[in-house]
């Protein structure tokens, strides 16, 4: 029920972002093609781009929401992750492509005159993109999917370099290379929303340790069953809303196989029905306790 939820999410905020996308770009292509600049013509390809991370989003909706089989006992849901990788490497081709042309526009002097069309184009850019980036950020809420949060700062990233143009627009009559140094403060913001997609995405497909409260969480469930055993060595792994995580548990050494079995099994039950936590739990004899008997 929870993975069809998501992919509702997702693929409503998908072909949303796609279809304003679109619409946007042509109104921004429209406005840089009149009035000769490069930061609005850049800036339109850039929401040009936004469409093809919002079908990577459709895709990888598609693609996390299939069941697991043979090939991956684990579900697909870390396609999520990868593609939320591919959204933050399009976020620095563009931030790169956005650097060279602004010091191309510096370097030739050229002033823009952007006029009204420049003024009401980007205003309803930054209204646009804002809304959208909000809606994004809200599915990432509802879902706890990280590619939706991806989606959302690329939104964002696109409304803040749309205020930083219409910024210059107003400053252009005083500073003449004003549309090469916007572009320069746009390409770096881009590279920045880039940074925080990477520390997420690939932070969890490389793997992350359980937080504090988790541990606590299951410490607590332990000493409620009556386990006189102490936990350790724990690793998480995450595949969408699937779950996995083991950790060893501390025992007395002298109950038998079949005791620690079942109250191995007590623990596994209890975490899949209150974290939705699949565990599988390592059993090891509390030396300790031998040795105070002794």
């Amino acid at each position: 029920m929870a993975a069809d939820k998501q992919m509702n999410y997702t693929l409503v905020e998908g072909w949303i972002s796609i279809c304003g996308n679109i619409l946007l770009f042509f109104l921004k292509l429209w406005a840089g093609m009149v009035t000769g600049s490069v930061a609005l013509t850049a800036d339109a390809y850039h929401t040009l781009t936004d469409s093809i991370s919002s079908a990577i989003v459709i895709f990888s909706s598609w693609l996390s929401s299939k069941p697991a089989d043979d090939k991956h006992p684990f579900g697909h849901g870390r396609s999520d992750l990868v593609c939320s990788v591919i959204i933050g490497v399009l976020l620095v081709l563009i931030g790169v492509e956005f650097l060279i042309k602004s010091v191309e526009q510096i370097s030739s002097g050229t002033r823009v005159d952007y006029g009204t069309i420049a003024v009401v184009v980007m205003v309803v850019s930054i209204v646009t993109k804002e809304m959208m980036a909000q809606f994004a950020f809200w599915g990432a809420r509802k879902t706890g999917n990280p590619i939706l949060k991806a989606d959302g700062w690329h939104h964002r990233s696109d409304s803040l370099s749309s205020v930083l143009i219409l910024f210059g627009i107003f400053c252009s009559a005083y500073i003449e290379w004003v549309d090469g140094l916007l572009g320069i403060l746009v390409s770096l913001m881009i590279f920045y929303a880039a940074w925080e997609i990477f520390k997420e995405s690939v932070g969890r497909l490389l793997g992350e340790a359980p937080d504090r409260r988790l541990i606590e969480r299951v410490d607590a469930i332990v000493d409620e069953l009556g386990m006189d055993g102490q936990t350790h060595h724990f690793h998480l792994h995450r595949y969408g809303d699937h779950v996995e995580l083991t950790f060893h548990l501390l025992m007395d050494p002298d109950i038998s196989l079949k005791k620690a079995h079942d109250c191995a099994e007590a623990i596994e039950t209890e975490l899949r029905e209150r974290l939705q936590i699949e565990a599988t739990i390592h059993m090891e004899p509390d030396e300790t306790k031998k040795e105070k008997m002794t």
